[in-house]
């Protein structure tokens, strides 16, 4: 019997991930990875007629995991449910799970019963009255995190399906020619990112890179040899990342910016050092001709992101914007990389790594700035 009250959609997105695909739909797969990342942990609502129950339930629930409220009464349950939504509900009250069911509404909630034995009659009478996954009381703690785990992958998939579907209408989420994040997602969601990294105190690293001579690149082979050149280029960089975790959004024209969670510097270093080389070093293709492309990258990193830093994504992309146009202007094919202080107002150092001695410098300045805030 298939869980009441969650779509197909999101079971099928549960057993892909973690798993490559090969599909145009994986751009859209990697923009929902983003936001179930980056939207705080899923509320959940237990109520227990047994109060050791309860306490087992409660132990295993850490901080990270689901944002728990315990009441009392069902009727005060089926109350709070009216007046606010709950992706998650535990119980192990058949009726209450029963009430939950003939009172939600639009947006159900997942619902986990615990129930009072562990065998196949009392685990159909969950499923029958609306549970969407069943525990038995006797379960050990392994079993009872890894059922309210999944309970909180479903919760995130269906809160991130939701605000896609609502928010699509109004932005597009994957930028048609390359399936990467289009610039728009990327000025909502990396300061969520923001936000995240400094909710846990975690490292952050974005990197802006610019195809070199692009407008060569048009001239020479026209539009169409240009798009290919975009949609090989956003894959390559795709390819180099992490997946599921980095995220690669074209901001502009030729430019691109790639978010790297939970990164710090030296790390976002030697993954620039990667993308820039694994750009130079593998042969595009237009049309039935090899053709040589490279890039200009700015990295600007922080080991931790401290609650409190007030527009810190504005001056991590002005950071990184100023270290592209470094390694636009020093010659091209190259990165310069800014290890960005906590706390502190002045403008930080960047090194500027060259893979050759001579090149020629450009005169100008990036346009990435101006086109996030657009």
């Amino acid at each position: 019997m298939p869980p009441a009250g969650h779509t197909t959609v999101i079971q099928r997105l549960l057993e892909r991930r973690g798993h490559e695909s090969t599909s145009a739909a994986e751009g859209t797969t990697a923009t929902i990875a983003v936001m179930v990342r980056v939207i705080p942990p899923p509320k959940a609502l237990l109520s227990f007629s047994e109060p050791s129950v309860g306490e087992q339930v409660r132990r295993n629930v850490t901080p990270d995991m689901l944002e728990v409220e315990e009441l009392a009464g069902e009727h005060e349950v089926v109350r709070r449910l009216q007046d606010t939504f709950w992706p998650v509900v535990v119980t192990d009250s058949l009726d209450l799970i029963r009430r939950v069911r003939s009172a939600a509404g639009a947006r159900p909630p997942f619902v986990l019963y615990v129930s009072e034995l562990d065998d196949s009659s009392e685990r159909e009478a969950g499923l029958l009255a609306g549970a969407d996954e069943c525990l038995g009381r006797r379960a050990s703690d392994r079993e009872i995190r890894a059922r309210l785990l999944v309970a909180r992958r479903v919760a995130e998939l269906e809160s991130a399906l939701r605000v896609t579907l609502e928010e699509n209408r109004k932005l597009s989420a994957t930028d048609e020619l390359t399936r990467t994040a289009s610039r728009r997602f990327f000025g909502k969601h990396f300061p969520r990112e923001v936000e995240r990294a400094a909710r846990y105190g975690r490292g952050l690293s974005l990197i802006l890179c610019d195809i070199d001579h692009f407008k060569q690149i048009n001239d020479t082979h026209g539009h169409p040899g240009g798009d290919q050149v975009l949609r090989q280029f956003g894959r390559k960089l795709q390819q180099l990342l992490r997946r599921g975790v980095d995220w690669v959004a074209r901001i502009g024209g030729e430019e691109f910016a790639v978010v790297m969670p939970e990164t710090n510097y030296g790390s976002a270093l030697e993954v620039a050092r990667k993308l820039r080389a694994g750009i130079a070093q593998t042969p595009f293709k237009v049309d039935s001709k090899t053709l040589r492309v490279t890039a200009s990258f700015g990295l600007c990193g922080t080991d931790r992101v401290v609650a409190g830093e007030r527009r810190l994504a504005e001056r991590m992309l002005k950071i990184a914007d100023q270290a592209l146009y470094r390694s636009k202007s020093a010659g091209r094919d190259r990165l310069t990389a800014t290890n960005l202080p906590l706390q502190s107002d002045r403008s930080p150092p960047s090194r500027i790594e060259a893979p050759r001695a001579s090149a020629e410098p450009s005169r100008e300045p990036t346009r990435v700035m101006r086109r996030i805030r657009s």
